[in-house]
């Protein structure tokens, strides 16, 4: 998986839209190879990323869970946390 690509299910507050479209954004580029399109492939690329942005609003919306919300303050540290120790900065 796309390493910026980061998981929005079970946050406390709510992913929002600019998230969600954020994520559709980066997989679309992931998949298509581009990080800018052609002109003449821009409508596609925008109409894909719309596309994916919906069906990941859809999925966030279905999904149960019976586990406590997760706090963005808190995973972000945990990352960062990560990355001092994998990298040594």
């Amino acid at each position: 998986m796309c390493r910026n690509i980061r998981p929005l299910f079970n946050y406390e507050p709510r992913a929002t839209k600019d998230e969600m479209r954020a994520s559709a954004l980066q997989y679309v580029r992931k998949v298509s190879g581009y990080t800018k399109p052609s002109q003449a492939n821009v409508a596609a690329f925008e109409a894909a990323v719309e596309d994916v942005a919906a069906a990941t609003e859809r999925l966030l919306s279905r999904l149960v869970t019976s586990a406590a919300p997760r706090n963005r303050e808190v995973e972000t540290e945990r990352a960062r946390a990560r990355a001092r120790a994998r990298y040594g900065t």
